[in-house]
């Protein structure tokens, strides 16, 4: 509540400020009050000057620590009472302590697994190698004719085009791919359509894999000691099968001849056929690296044989 204006005095209207004392000048507007009488106006930016016996520090400069305080380093912070050094982990407030903290801590992984080399690759170096540089007369070790890759592949293009087809062929044929290999099928599909086949582009027609290093060895090791040897009315592998350039390619009519497949959950019987990439000139020196390997290669007189049978 204001107070009432005085007698014979104007009442101010509403927004109207009171009007300054007699003989008091008006400050413009936007204008400060003067200072005190005696009292030096300081200049725009000028900081108030320092206490009477204080020395001024100069431009840049810090103040000097304490008498018996530590100084500390560069880019270090001066702690405070009770907080922890630099570098120090204090006790954080309602946390475990120490020792619980230590033995909950994961524990370091495993070494690495030390690795096993295949019995092929060490028969190679040590006894297949050395025997094909004396054969050959070799000038460079490395000339000696070795394997490379070995590529395996199932064509179910038939059964895709079937008019009863499986809608399941795919996964069954890899799932027997992987198996045999110990490795992950690649699904290949038609490169373009054939209507007389019944074939559309980009419609899956087989699955391969390809090894290498010592998975290559390892299945060459099954293959030739395992799997070869359980063939029904086998007479040896065909000595006629080469390319020209040093690469050997095997047809296996039933893929249950490898151990890894379980004859119980076999759908259908399916064909694969295994190629054996080498580094060989010649198809004489790829053929004396797989006999050398252990390929059970037919006789002459057995392999005439056989294709009489066939005939």
């Amino acid at each position: 509540q204001q107070q009432p204006p005085a007698e014979g005095a104007e009442r101010p209207q509403r927004g109207q400020q009171q009007p300054p004392a007699e003989g008091a000048e008006r400050p413009q507007r936007g204008q400060q009050q003067p200072p005190a009488e005696g009292a030096e106006r300081p200049q725009r930016g000028q900081q108030q000057p320092p206490a009477e016996g204080a020395e001024r520090p100069q431009r840049g400069q810090r103040q000097p620590p304490a008498e018996g305080a530590e100084r500390p380093q560069r880019g270090q912070r001066q702690p405070a009472d009770g907080q922890p050094q630099s570098g120090q982990r204090g006790p954080r407030p309602g946390g475990r302590p120490e020792g619980a903290r230590a033995a909950q801590a994961p524990a370091p992984p495993p070494p690495p697994a030390k690795r096993v080399v295949p019995t092929l690759l060490t028969r190679y170096r040590e006894q297949i190698a050395p025997s094909l540089r004396q054969e050959f007369g070799y000038a460079n070790p490395l000339q000696a004719p070795k394997v490379v890759k070995v590529v395996l592949n199932i064509g179910i293009g038939k059964e895709v085009t079937a008019t009863s087809a499986n809608p399941n062929i795919v996964e069954r044929a890899s799932a027997d791919l992987a198996a045999i290999s110990g490795q992950k099928p690649v699904v290949r599909g038609a490169k373009k359509a054939i209507a007389g086949f019944k074939l559309r582009a980009g419609q899956p027609v087989g699955v391969s894999v390809t090894l290498r290093g010592d998975r290559m060895y390892s299945f060459l090791e099954r293959l030739l000691l395992a799997s070869l040897p359980r063939i029904r009315d086998f007479r040896g592998a065909s000595r006629d099968a080469f390319d020209g350039r040093g690469n050997y390619a095997l047809g296996i009519r039933e893929q249950i001849i490898f151990p890894e497949i379980e004859y119980g959950q076999v759908d259908r019987m399916r064909g694969l056929q295994v190629n054996i990439i080498t580094s060989a000139k010649t198809d004489r020196e790829a053929f004396r690296l797989l006999e050398l390997m252990g390929m059970p290669f037919a006789r002459d007189g057995a392999q005439d044989g056989a294709r009489r049978a066939s005939a």
